[in-house]
């Protein structure tokens, strides 16, 4: 058998030749995904049920790739930083939102200016999980005033007008707006005061800084269950196997308040033009561990139902869902600009 040296013109042409075929045929120059750690960018502070439930999530798809999945906070705007964050990041699998129903059905009617389009930048997942908002007010500050229910504290606002005052995670959120739905079905004023999350929010509340927030309820259960804040009606349409004592806003308020209802959900999303392969993947894994008995226990003593929806029928709910709070944008008047 003949003795063969290549030469470095020979070295050149083979190395040529195998850049021609992996250029050809992409597929086989790319790593396996995930080859590196994968971040889930959360819009708001840590300690809201964003944070709560990206933080449930993180450890479970670790475990079911083998990379870490890493939360990173972005707060400001209503969600709309973080978002944004993600809107413009690579569509490579490495850069994932736990998205809420402020970012992807409430915002776009709400602030006349988006730097991104919450329907069009996105590829959907699967919902994580839906949350009905709790109504909470300071218990000291509740006792003091004599406010035991829904009732009392529509009594109390009309008595004070201009007096109270409403927290929220931010401009846009579930919390914002179900607060304005409050404000335009019962008739009463009060100050709107956005923060960067649920988490300092609720520190204000627990501070006596602030009279009402419509929580989302996972972030609120411990401080209820303590305490130091009073519920009084849960915003969901049913009562919730968490607070089963609590009524429906609907319940508490009286014809006024008939048929309100005004829940929140949260869902993992990727940047447009994420390869399907990878959505698919996560989506499986991710309704996989949300179907587990100890993550599902885990939710629903929070208050907070399991999604894992496919990423065509988590794309169908946002679109309902923007469609859905833009007439309750219209209907409240709220604009953020």
């Amino acid at each position: 058998m003949p003795n063969f040296k290549p030469n470095r013109r020979s070295a050149l042409a083979c190395t040529a030749l195998i850049a021609t075929i992996f250029a050809a045929n992409p597929a086989w120059s790319q790593t396996p995904w995930p080859a590196r750690p994968v971040k889930i960018v959360v819009p708001f502070a840590p300690g809201g049920t964003t944070d709560i439930l990206a933080r449930a999530m993180a450890p479970e798809l670790q475990k079911a790739f083998g990379q870490p999945f890493v939360v990173e906070n972005r707060a400001g705007a209503g969600g709309n930083i973080g978002a944004d964050v993600v809107a413009k990041s690579a569509p490579d699998g490495y850069t994932l939102l736990m998205g809420t129903v402020g970012t992807h059905g409430i915002n776009k009617a709400l602030y006349s200016k988006l730097a991104f389009d919450p329907q069009k930048d996105f590829a959907p997942i699967t919902l994580v999980a839906g949350v009905p908002n709790v109504m909470v007010v300071n218990a000291e500050k509740a006792k003091a005033a004599g406010i035991n229910n829904v009732t009392d504290f529509i009594r109390a606002a009309k008595a004070n007008p201009g007096k109270f005052n409403m927290a929220s995670s931010g401009n846009g959120t579930s919390i914002h707006m179900a607060g304005e739905l409050f404000k335009t079905m019962s008739g009463i004023h009060m100050v709107h005061f956005p923060y960067g999350g649920s988490g300092p929010a609720l520190m204000a509340m627990v501070g006596g800084d602030i009279d009402v927030m419509f929580d989302n309820l996972p972030s609120s259960m411990q401080l209820i269950k303590s305490g130091k804040l009073k519920a009084l009606a849960v915003t969901s349409a049913q009562r919730s196997a968490a607070l089963p004592d609590v009524p429906t806003v609907e319940e508490a308020g009286g014809p006024a308040l008939k048929g309100f209802e005004a829940s929140s959900w949260f869902g993992l999303l990727a940047p447009a033009g994420t390869p399907p392969d990878i959505i698919n993947r996560i989506q499986q894994e991710a309704a996989k561990s949300l179907g587990t008995p100890a993550i599902k226990e885990k939710l629903l003593a929070q208050g907070a139902i399991p999604g894992g929806n496919t990423p065509e029928q988590f794309t169908a709910f946002i679109n309902a869902e923007h469609k859905k709070w833009a007439q309750v944008v219209k209907t409240s008047g709220a604009k953020v600009d």
